[in-house]
């Protein structure tokens, strides 16, 4: 990615040195990763915003009304996935770090895969 936004479920306060959620929907706040020339330029955080089960278009559109091009998540269901699909927000998948600036590194370097339909979940509560 050589320019563009990425965002990052987080815990607690987030921020790039801060943990990635396990799932999405579930986070405390989004890290946002502006990227520039392919090098971070600013990092902020954005507050998640509370949804019900079925509500999960409330975090795709927040995400789409912040110019985020890019996701990386560590779990999420079908029905945001085909939403940020629909919004245009690529979600790239990695399940094994829990650290955000290696991902948003690895996103950056173009070595995160896309994620793909079969690795989706059911949704859940965990963190």
């Amino acid at each position: 990615m050589e320019n563009g936004r990425i965002a990052v479920p987080s815990v607690e306060q987030g921020g790039i040195d801060g943990q990635r959620a396990g799932h999405f929907g579930h986070c405390d706040v989004f890290t946002l990763i502006d990227v520039e020339e392919s090098k971070i330029k600013k990092i902020t955080t954005l507050p998640n915003q509370a949804h019900v089960q079925g509500g999960c278009m409330v975090p795709v559109n927040l995400l789409a009304e912040n110019n985020v091009n890019a996701l990386i998540v560590g779990g999420i269901g079908m029905r945001p996935l085909m939403g940020f699909r629909q919004v245009g927000i690529d979600v790239f998948y990695d399940v094994d770090r829990a650290e955000i600036k290696p991902v948003v590194e690895d996103l950056i370097s173009g070595i995160l895969p896309v994620i793909a339909d079969d690795q989706v979940c059911g949704g859940g509560a965990q963190k």
